[in-house]
Formats: C-alpha cells, structure tokens, sequence
C-alpha cells in the first residue's frame, strides 16, 4: 500500500486504509525504539485475537499510527463473531479481551464487541475511531488478511 503523507496535525489525512499486517508494522514500527516496542506488541494482540479465529474486523487508531516520534501505546477496536464466546479464550489470549488487562499487559487500549452489537453497523463503528479526543478527525488504520 503506498500510504498518505500526514497531515499538518501528524494523523493520517481522513480515511479508513486497509492495510496488511506487516505493511502496517514496517510503515509505523520502525523509526524509533519505542515504535518498535509498540509494533511488537501490536503483532502480540493481533496474533493473539487471530488465535480465536472470532476476528471479524481489527482496526488501529491514535498515536501509533501518526507522526509521533514516541507515541504512547497502541489503540485497538475490534468487531468480533456473534459467535464468539469469551469464556472459550483462556492465556494470554484472554488479557486481550478484558481492557485493563490488555493496557497492563500489553500497554494497550483495546475495545471489542460482536459484530451484532456494533451500534450502526460496522464500518460506522470502525470509521466512529476516527473522531479525536481534541475534536476532529483523523485516519485510522484496518488491519486485512495478507493478500485481501
């Protein structure tokens, strides 16, 4: 994917970009030591989410996908089967699904619901991301299955 220049507040222009997994990690997770921690930890969780084979969509917003030298952590929404049973997942896997866990853990912020439960539907739910806590929007950033 050849990805936008950033805009004059650092975020990605408005949008929601598809990209792979390794597309996203080699275009944020690398220019600095911190980027890379936080990379690291991104391809945890998505790994880990993947694990239940319940992703439906998997998407990456705020400072880790900006212009931002050092950025705090990384934010994660997810949109789940309806199938998917939160009591199946144990491990490390389960820390992903229980928000303070994953922000102890993992030094994330990540939010979940089951695809039923995605209040008007779910690319409103993933594009709802874009908003900042300073008002305004951004671009976000969906994680897609290699090759989709």
């Amino acid at each position: 994917m050849e990805w936008p220049a950033f805009n004059d507040e650092g975020d990605l222009p408005v949008g929601l970009y598809r990209a792979g997994l390794r597309e996203v990690l080699d275009h944020f997770g690398q220019s600095s030591t911190r980027r890379q921690i936080i990379a690291t930890r991104l391809e945890r969780i998505y790994q880990l989410a993947c694990s239940t084979g319940q992703v439906a969509r998997f998407g990456v917003f705020g400072s880790f996908v900006t212009e931002k030298e050092e950025p705090n952590d990384v934010d994660v929404i997810m949109i789940m089967e309806d199938s998917f049973d939160l009591a199946s997942v144990s491990g490390e896997a389960a820390l992903v699904f229980q928000h303070n866990e994953a922000d102890a853990h993992f030094g994330a912020s990540v939010f979940w619901v089951r695809r039923s439960a995605a209040l008007g539907g779910e690319q409103a739910m993933i594009e709802h991301w874009q908003v900042r806590r300073e008002g305004g929007r951004r671009g976000i950033v969906e994680i897609v299955a290699e090759g989709s």
